[in-house]
């Protein structure tokens, strides 16, 4: 043994002082343990008995040289996994319900499988409802999916360390689907919820509702009905408040407070089962993410000011556990007088523009929260319009009388055209003779005709007018 370990410390210092390194970090662990307890036993002894072996002949140290890298790689590959290792499937592999629309997977290692010292995994497969591949250490694993249409999957061993190496064979396991006559089942299930202000604790200053309808199944009796409950998490709640159809059916839910966290990334499961006294009623379930079904509220406390052309908009975040910089704007500027509409997306609270000063303005805003701190999800609806600016248009009252007057001389213009043309003005308001003037009688001219007998005379009197007089023929007997 003593000249053994000479041999290799002197062979260790021989290595040194040719400059040939070696990996130690390259080794597998049990190697690496060994080695470096080799390493310092070689070298503190290598060490002593340098100075009395510096007149040896280094060449004599190659050979031992040699088997020391001759025996570190045996060293290494009898540590490396077996080419030849056989990887067995897992046993006992089972799926359970273990909460709404919540599927347990769990298995066992194969009590024969050789080769205790290897790092050994699973790939799990997925075939139903969905498909899905996914690999893992642990013995069981836990999926959020829907399961009214069953749920199938698979489980294989592969080595951790070494993917390279075939797996084993597959070990399939099924979770029927719930019984239930076709037809009768939920159908166009939605859901929403809604943040609002929780004035009973500090602890949670905001509390989330949810609103759920459905339609009743096609082939569902007349006697049915349904049942709603939802799961967040590990809390799980039935409805007590529902909305029903002539029938009496119930059709939608209200739970006007939940343990729903507005700001979390959880899925909301919800599942609605029935009752019929003349059929098995199918229940139904359905995965909602919350960015998707959220209702934000609208901005709140939207003032607007307007100096000279400049029109400034103010306003304050929604109701909401975001804060403040979560959120997107839109501001919609409506002209009364133009009706021309101006929308505008800003991340801030604030808003000015360039109007002109003799026009009414209906001012809306709405939010949305950013992508930033969630999900990209549903816009709120428009806040209720302010106005600002001079209101341009006329009172009732004053439309009125401008409609009444225009009507009025309308209507006297087709008067005065019907009786110039029909010649009824003549007809209505005849000529009255003008009494003789002066005038007239300085252009009298008598003229006298006699008949044929002396004894009839006959007067006949013409006047005749100058332009413009009046001219008026009269005969007297």
């Amino acid at each position: 043994m003593a000249l053994v370990r000479l041999d290799l410390g002197l062979a260790v210092q021989f290595a040194l002082t040719l400059g040939v390194s070696v990996n130690v970090l390259e080794l597998q662990p049990q190697a690496q343990t060994r080695w470096t307890e080799c390493w310092r036993s070689a070298t503190e002894y290598g060490h002593r008995k340098l100075e009395d072996r510096q007149s040896q002949d280094v060449i004599t140290m190659a050979p031992t040289l040699l088997i020391l890298l001759w025996a570190t790689g045996i060293l290494q590959v009898d540590l490396l996994p077996d080419k030849k290792l056989v990887l067995l499937p897992p046993v006992n592999f089972t799926i359970e319900v273990s909460g709404l629309s919540q599927a347990l997977l769990r298995w066992e290692p194969n009590p024969d499988q050789e080769g205790r010292n290897v790092k050994l995994g699973y790939r799990v497969k997925i075939s139903a409802p969905q498909e899905e591949d996914y690999e893992t250490r642990s013995t069981e694993s836990k999926r959020v999916t829907i399961l009214h249409k069953g749920f199938s999957a698979s489980v294989q061993t592969i080595l951790w360390t070494d993917p390279s190496l075939p797996a084993s064979s597959w070990v399939s396991a099924d979770l029927e689907a719930p019984a239930g006559s076709p037809g009768t089942s939920v159908v166009n299930l939605t859901c929403t919820t809604n943040t609002a202000a929780n004035n009973y604790t500090d602890l949670r200053p905001y509390q989330v509702s949810l609103h759920c309808t459905w339609l009743v199944g096609k082939e569902a009796p007349e006697d049915t009905q349904y049942f709603l409950y939802y799961r967040y998490g590990s809390r799980t709640e039935e409805c007590q408040e529902y909305s029903k159809d002539t029938l009496k059916r119930n059709i939608a839910c209200w739970f006007p407070r939940t343990f729903i966290n507005s700001k979390g990334r959880d899925s909301l499961a919800v599942y609605v089962n029935g009752s019929s006294k003349h059929a098995v009623i199918k229940p139904f379930d359905q995965l909602f993410a919350l960015h998707a079904i959220d209702r934000v509220n609208p901005p709140v406390n939207i003032t607007a000011q307007i100096e000279g052309t400049s029109l400034s908009i103010q306003w304050e975040k929604p109701v909401s556990a975001f804060p403040i910089h979560c959120f997107d704007y839109e501001v919609k500027i409506y002209n009364t007088r133009k009706g021309y509409v101006q929308t505008e997306k800003m991340t801030t609270n604030a808003f000015t523009s360039i109007i002109d000063d003799i026009s009414k303005y209906s001012i809306q805003v709405r939010a949305a929260v950013r992508s930033v701190c969630r999900a990209m999800g549903l816009w709120s609806e428009w806040s209720q319009p302010i106005y600002v600016g001079n209101d341009e248009q006329k009172p009732l009252t004053e439309w009125f009388l401008i409609v009444l007057m225009a009507t009025i001389c309308f209507l006297l213009l087709i008067f005065s055209l019907t009786c110039r043309i029909c010649h009824l003005w003549t007809k209505l308001f005849p000529p009255v003779p003008a009494p003789k003037s002066n005038v007239k009688d300085f252009f009298v001219t008598t003229h006298y005709e006699k008949t044929g007998s002396n004894e009839t005379e006959i007067e006949v009197i013409s006047y005749v007018e100058e332009p413009g007089f009046e001219v008026l023929e009269d005969s007297v007997f």
